[in-house]
C-alpha cells in the first residue's frame, strides 16, 4: 500500500456561521487507499466530504492535494482540480430525463472535444465497468436502486478521475445488493489504482473495503480516530469508537471524570 500522501487535511474546522461542527481535523488520505469517513449520524461527514470535493469552504485550516492547497489557489487551477475529482451522491443524483448513456455523456460533452460516437463508446465502456452493459439506453426509473447506484458510480468515472468521493453508497440496498457494491468498489480500486473516500456509517462496508480511516465525533466535535478499521477495532480502547465498531455489543463506557483519549494509529 502506498504511503504517498494524495490528499493532506490541515487543522479543518467547519462551520454554518457561529455553529461549529467539527473542529481541528487533520488527517492524510494515501494515494491508493479506500479511506472511510465514519461517525454517528449528525456528525458531519457528508459537510466534511463537501469540503473536500470544494462544495463548502472550511472556516480555518487547509485542504492540500499533493502540495496545492485547494482553497488557495487560483480559480483556474481549481477548476483543474476539480476535473480529477468523481463523486456520487448518496442519492445517485442522476438525471431522471437522461438515460444512463446520456447521463455519464453530460461530463464528456461540456468537458472534452470528443466526437458524439466516442463520448457514446465511453459512455457503454463506463457502465460496462460497473455491471451495466447493455442498459445505455435505460432511464434511471426502470432500474433498482443497486443500480442506479452503480450507473452514479459509472457517472462519477466519466472523466477517469484520479480521486473518487462516494457519500453512503450503501444507503438504502439490501445487503446483497450492499456486498456486491462493496466488492466493485474494490475492483475499481485495484484494477485502477484510484484513491477512493467514502462516507459511510454501514459496518459491513467499513470493514470489508476500508484500509484507512476518520472517525468524526459530534459531541466532541472533532476527530477521535484514525487508521486501518480494523486495527481500531482490535486497539482503540475509546468507549465512542468501540461501541460504533461493534453495534455497542462491547458496552464500552467511560469511567466518571474520565476524558477518554483518542486513537490515532498509523
Amino acid at each position: 500500500m502506498s504511503t504517498e500522501p494524495h490528499i493532506i487535511v490541515e487543522g479543518l474546522t467547519m462551520a454554518y456561521g457561529s455553529f461549529v461542527l467539527q473542529r481541528d481535523l487533520t488527517f492524510t488520505v494515501n494515494r491508493g487507499d479506500v479511506f472511510i469517513i465514519m461517525g454517528g449520524s449528525g456528525c458531519g461527514k457528508s459537510t466534511l466530504m463537501r469540503h473536500l470535493v470544494g462544495l463548502k469552504e472550511p472556516a480555518k485550516g487547509r485542504v492540500l492535494y499533493g502540495t496545492t492547497s485547494f482553497w488557495e489557489a487560483e480559480p483556474d487551477e481549481r477548476d483543474r482540480m476539480l476535473r480529477g475529482f468523481g463523486v456520487m451522491y448518496q442519492s445517485g443524483a442522476l438525471w431522471s430525463s437522461l438515460t444512463l448513456a446520456e447521463n455519464i455523456a453530460l461530463s464528456l460533452e461540456l468537458y472534452t472535444g470528443l466526437k458524439a460516437a466516442q463520448i457514446r463508446e465511453i459512455a457503454s465502456l463506463k457502465l460496462a465497468l460497473v455491471g451495466l452493459a447493455g442498459f445505455e439506453d435505460y432511464y434511471p426509473s426502470e432500474i433498482s436502486g443497486g443500480m442506479k447506484k452503480r450507473a452514479g458510480i459509472a457517472r462519477a468515472m466519466a472523466l477517469d478521475p484520479e480521486i473518487l468521493f462516494f457519500d453512503e453508497p450503501s444507503a438504502g440496498l439490501d445487503p446483497v445488493s450492499a456486498r456486491l457494491l462493496d466488492d466493485l468498489i474494490i475492483e475499481l480500486k485495484e484494477s485502477l489504482g484510484t484513491t477512493i473516500v467514502v462516507v459511510t456509517h454501514e459496518l459491513a462496508s467499513i470493514f470489508a473495503i476500508g484500509n484507512n480511516s476518520v472517525f468524526i465525533d459530534q459531541t466532541e466535535k472533532t476527530m477521535i480516530a484514525t487508521g486501518h478499521p480494523k486495527r481500531l477495532l482490535e486497539e482503540c480502547e475509546h468507549p465512542t469508537v468501540r461501541n460504533f465498531l461493534t453495534r455497542g455489543e462491547a458496552k464500552a463506557e467511560a469511567k466518571p471524570g474520565e476524558n477518554p483519549a483518542p486513537c490515532f494509529l498509523a
